[in-house]
């Protein structure tokens, strides 16, 4: 009997790069490892959208459509490039009006892209019905998604193969057009089991004609055996990955899946030996890159606190950037509280993000004595509605603090009538900038903001870690651990989580075979270095209140301010925050500028008072 062939989307340059390296990634350095896929047979990849597409503008100083084109071009007329798209939130982590995701389906089109899989985070089907005509309009194919995950033990009221043939039958009831059905656990944490349940469900409500598709990860290591379930309830598709960007944080190799299926019915019929080359091609094109130990590891308490790959090792590279690593499993157990109380919106871009943006300001500020501005939007009901209600007392609290009230309406009703989203207000500050006014600039400014903004004014910054970078910062904080002591011998040091044994000869440090010098004269304070003391009579510093990149100055220098107005606007863990005055007074100067990197306490500008 010949074998069952189940088609696979090869995830490695987007799902891929989201999930080892926070999607920072530079188009030159990846394209031969596509072209090297495509010698090896495949013809189906997933080719930007999602974290992808803001990254380019925030972290790698590139055009997301420029990057899409060359893609095309590389991978041939003929392949089937897919983007993931996030319902009403198309590529952004905020809700969009309806000019917008319009556009981006048609600018997506525009730019090379076959398919886009669109899903909601929330399985919200409101927000998919609009977005997936837009798809459609654009002459794309549609995928719609079912989002999965595993709930913390003890919750129940969603997510479980019930829940999710409801959500498919609200989808099949609105009349949504689509091409093909995704199941989608960002997670990684369904089990195989009701993985099982829920695709042999679908298969049933679904035309014979309609493919089903199915998307895990490894970070719980369960997913090659999720896939495996997921085919025999009658999967059509899966996704798979490729080393060094495989495994881990994210989906299942090629080669791994290739052995999984060996000796059953199905298969996925490929060239192993060409597939294998290709995989060395991907490995050479990423070795100068860092790649985060997190990315390859299975965390069995995953489940617990359900973070999804993409959103694992973004967030960490964060924390890294801000000198706040120390914080991250703290900030993961936190996790667990943050998505019991929240609707159980499913742990994927942006709810993910809102989780761990809650839970990181639980860890730092106290519980629930900040709200991020996305979590506590979503229990209001601004995101659209949650699976369940989430706790009233959340509610309540978040409504006090944000001053805002929980709403019934759909976010397309919310952003249509707010003036400050859209196309227009985009269009208006490509003026001001004297931006040319392209389709695509207008879009760029309208889903990235400032950061968009500082990318088409040419003053955006590279925010990709290389091997070399981290190593240098790795051997400074040695330093700096080592070079306050006297003497000789060796010392235990550990930084970023690794241990390194140092020997230690008067002002010389050997670590690894290279000698550093590690003398008073060289070595940086363990602390960094001090903040400058404050000027005398009436003058008072505003210092960062943690540590993170600054966005703008909200005034002017000499502008007269009142108790608590904003100052500068920072961001921290994809959060804006507002640095406010702490008193009334006259800002007299300004000590960073946007772009900068603060650390915590660090002075970022004076005032009068």
């Amino acid at each position: 009997m010949a074998k069952k062939k189940i088609r696979f989307m090869c995830t490695a340059f987007r799902d891929g790069f989201q999930s080892v390296y926070g999607a920072r990634v530079k188009t030159d350095d990846f394209l031969p490892a596509v072209e090297a896929t495509r010698e090896a047979g495949v013809d189906w990849f997933e080719a930007g959208g999602g974290a992808r597409f803001q990254a380019l503008y925030f972290y790698s100083n590139e055009c997301a459509f420029d990057m899409m084109d060359r893609f095309r071009e590389t991978a041939g007329p003929d392949a089937d490039l897919q983007t993931l798209a996030r319902g009403v939130n198309v590529v952004g982590l905020e809700s969009q009006p309806s000019d917008v995701i319009k556009a981006h389906a048609d600018l997506f089109a525009k730019h090379g892209i076959t398919t886009i899989r669109n899903f909601d985070a929330l399985n919200d089907v409101n927000n998919l019905i609009y977005s997936g005509q837009c798809i459609a309009d654009a002459g794309l194919k549609h995928q719609v998604v079912v989002s999965m995950m595993e709930l913390p033990p003890g919750c129940s009221g969603a997510h479980d193969a019930a829940f999710y043939e409801k959500t498919l039958r609200q989808i099949l009831d609105a009349d949504i057009p689509f091409d093909s059905v995704c199941f989608k656990d960002a997670s990684g944490t369904s089990t195989p089991a009701k993985v099982y349940e829920t695709i042999k469900a679908a298969k049933k409500m679904l035309p014979e004609d309609v493919l089903l598709h199915f998307h895990t990860h490894e970070t719980a290591g369960i997913g090659g055996l999720c896939y495996h379930s997921a085919i025999e309830a009658g999967a059509d598709a899966i996704d798979l990955s490729m080393a060094p960007a495989s495994g881990g944080t994210c989906q299942t190799d090629i080669i791994t899946m290739w052995h999984i299926l060996r000796g059953t019915d199905y298969t996925i019929d490929v060239d192993i030996d060409k597939i294998i080359k290709a995989e060395d091609v991907f490995r050479d094109c990423m070795k100068d890159y860092f790649l985060p130990p997190e990315a390859t590891q299975v965390d069995p308490m995953i489940p617990f606190s359900p973070m999804p790959g993409g959103a694992l090792t973004a967030n960490t590279q964060m924390l890294r950037d801000n000198g706040l690593m120390d914080k991250y499993p703290e900030i993961i157990r936190a996790m667990s509280e943050v998505v019991r109380k929240g609707g159980f919106g499913t742990s994927v871009t942006p709810v993910s993000q809102f989780y761990f943006q809650q839970a990181f300001n639980n860890v730092m500020f106290g519980p629930w004595k900040k709200f991020a501005d996305g979590y506590g939007k979503m229990v209001l009901g601004y995101f659209g509605k949650t699976p369940v209600e989430p706790d009233p007392e959340i509610v309540k609290l978040a409504s006090e603090q944000m001053e805002l009230e929980p709403t019934k309406k759909t976010p397309l009703e919310i952003n249509d009538a707010d003036p400050s989203k859209g196309l227009a207000p985009a269009r208006e500050i490509c003026e001001k900038e004297g931006f040319e006014l392209t389709d695509e600039n207008i879009f760029i400014v309208a889903t990235c903001k400032d950061k968009g903004v500082s990318y088409l004014k040419g003053d955006a910054r590279i925010g990709i870690r290389y091997k070399k970078d981290v190593e240098a910062e790795q051997l400074k904080k040695l330093g700096a651990s080592v070079g306050g002591g006297s003497g000789s011998g060796p010392v235990n040091v550990t930084v970023d989580g690794q241990s390194y044994t140092v020997n230690v000869d008067g002002s010389t440090a050997t670590i690894n075979g290279k000698s550093f010098n590690i003398g008073a004269g060289d070595a940086p304070a363990a602390g960094g270095a001090a903040p400058a003391a404050a000027p005398a009579g009436a003058t008072e510093p505003i210092a960062a209140p943690m540590p993170g990149l600054i966005i703008r100055m909200a005034v002017d220098p000499g502008t007269q301010v009142q108790e608590g107005q904003t100052i500068i606007v920072m961001e921290a863990m994809k959060m804006e925050m507002e640095v406010k005055a702490h008193k009334a007074g006259t800002v007299t100067s300004f000590s960073v500028t946007a772009g900068d990197q603060v650390q915590q306490g660090q002075p970022l500008a004076q005032m009068t008072v």
